[in-house]
């Protein structure tokens, strides 16, 4: 009794770290919390930046240094800070496939 219970809970540790691959999907889900500011898919029709198109590299490193407090801004460095290093690249990758217009 006692190892299978050992081994139950050895599988419900296990089990998030098994679950932890890449979703395909965690940029373009990501993303859309950044329409309503840079616009559907990056594309943006206003005064901010458009997103679409850029290199991935550019914008992974644009989010850190909004978060790091390198870049001044005036909601970018608060939203930053809410994203994991794997979230900022999946964003990144994200934007960057995008069209650009």
């Amino acid at each position: 009794m006692k190892r299978i219970v050992s081994a139950v809970a050895l599988a419900a540790l296990c089990a998030p770290a098994i679950g932890q691959q890449a979703n395909p999907n965690s940029g373009r889900n990501l993303a859309a919390a950044c329409a309503i500011c840079h616009g559907t898919n990056g594309v943006n029709a206003g005064g901010l930046p458009n997103l679409a198109g850029q290199p991935s590299d550019h914008l992974a490193k644009q989010l850190r240094d909004f978060r790091d407090g390198k870049r001044p801004a005036t909601i970018m460095h608060q939203i930053s800070k809410g994203y994991t290093e794997p979230q900022i690249e999946a964003l990144a990758a994200f934007f960057a496939s995008q069209k650009a217009r």
